[in-house]
């Protein structure tokens, strides 16, 4: 009777999340208009950045280097006084002020090395690093080409043969988008699961399930496999739907090796929320819970920044959560095309993870059912 008792437990999940139009909708839109979003709408390299050039000399050099700047890296110049730079920085109008000082042409004929003033706003950390060498590179090359009367065709003392592997665009929007859906499967697995057990307490229905034949370990496997089918489910569309096809990005690998893998780790996750619903009593308190653990776990997994960046002690900490396995896996899998012969470490890794975080959120939601009790 187990077996059956955790079929109809399950059965009973997905009904309860069908007659929650506020869950659904969450779902529908974080593997849908999320995804796009974050594959699409904030781009990382310099893009559209906010240029003005204050041209004390007006010369054909200056108005070589001001020509040089467009798009899509920068914005067609605003040419402004000297007097106007400050208070256009202060205004927030502008991300990089280029200041060409009087007798700047006449300086470079003459020999010598005149200086130009750049002016960054590095609160806008994003451009601030990236446009600075731009726009260092691009002044450099326009002084050459003048000096010489062309750019120089000299071949350089060695030579740099470039080779971008798994993403030779180098788009970002090919990672953005794999990463959303592996942030996504994390946070509806464990909120999912921890709301369901919520949902129990605040509508007075585990009650019920405790005069009824059934275990703590059948109410939990239920509540997780409901949890694992729909978000599998709604993973493999916007694996097919929103990545494949709307944003054309490449899958390298197997999808059933991903999905696989995605099985385990939310395995693991919705573990990780039913505890989470085991110490939270009402769903703003669980909403906050949520917060705590997850964006430790999205930020420090290496999805974001290498984890070779991080503090060695961060990294060995981050070995012990299921999201550092699963983007190592998901990273391997979907971009580099590996097999279940180089990723079973990280499959091997989320299954005891997620014995362990079920077996002691088992614990715990048998400890707080006998307390009901």
């Amino acid at each position: 009777m187990r077996a059956t008792n955790i079929l109809h437990l399950g059965v009973k999940e997905l009904r309860s999340l069908l007659r929650d139009p506020i869950m659904l909708v969450l779902i529908v839109y974080s593997f849908t208009i999320a995804i796009h979003a974050a594959a699409t709408a904030m781009p990382e390299t310099l893009s559209r950045a906010a240029i003005a050039i204050v041209d004390e000399d007006s010369s054909p050099v200056s108005s070589r280097i001001a020509g040089a700047f467009y798009p899509p890296w920068f914005l067609p110049p605003a040419y402004i006084t000297q007097q106007e730079m400050d208070a256009r920085m202060d205004a927030g109008r502008d991300t990089f002020a280029l200041d060409i000082p009087p007798d700047f042409q006449r300086d470079l004929l003459a020999g010598r090395r005149p200086a130009i003033q750049l002016n960054v706003d590095a609160t806008r950390m994003s451009q601030a690093f990236t446009g600075s060498g731009y726009i260092q590179a691009i002044v450099a090359g326009e002084v050459a080409a003048f000096l010489g009367g062309g750019r120089a065709a000299e071949a350089p003392p060695a030579e740099l043969v470039l080779r971008a592997r798994y993403n030779p665009q180098l788009d970002t929007a090919w990672l953005g988008a794999v990463m959303e859906v592996v942030n996504h499967v994390t946070l509806l697995s464990i909120l999912l699961s921890g709301a369901a057990l919520i949902r129990e307490r605040e509508h007075g229905t585990v009650e019920h399930l405790l005069a009824m034949p059934v275990t703590p370990f059948e109410i939990m496997t239920a509540k997780i496999w409901s949890t694992g089918l729909v978000v599998l489910a709604a993973t493999a569309l916007a694996m097919t739907v929103v990545v494949q096809g709307v944003l054309r990005v490449p899958i390298q690998g197997s999808l059933g090796l991903f999905l696989a893998g995605a099985a385990l780790h939310v395995f693991a996750t919705a573990s990780m929320g039913i505890f989470l619903g085991t110490v939270a009593r009402t769903m703003p308190q669980f909403a906050l819970l949520v917060i705590l653990v997850l964006l430790p776990l999205e930020m420090l997994s290496g999805g974001t920044s290498p984890r070779e960046s991080m503090p060695h002690a961060v990294q060995v900490v981050m070995l012990a959560a299921p999201t550092t396995h699963f983007v190592m896996l998901s990273q391997g899998v979907l971009f580099r095309g590996a097999g279940l012969a180089v990723v079973w470490p990280q499959l091997v890794a989320l299954g005891a993870i997620g014995a362990a975080l079920f077996g002691y959120a088992l614990a715990r939601f048998r400890s707080s059912i006998g307390a009901m009790a």
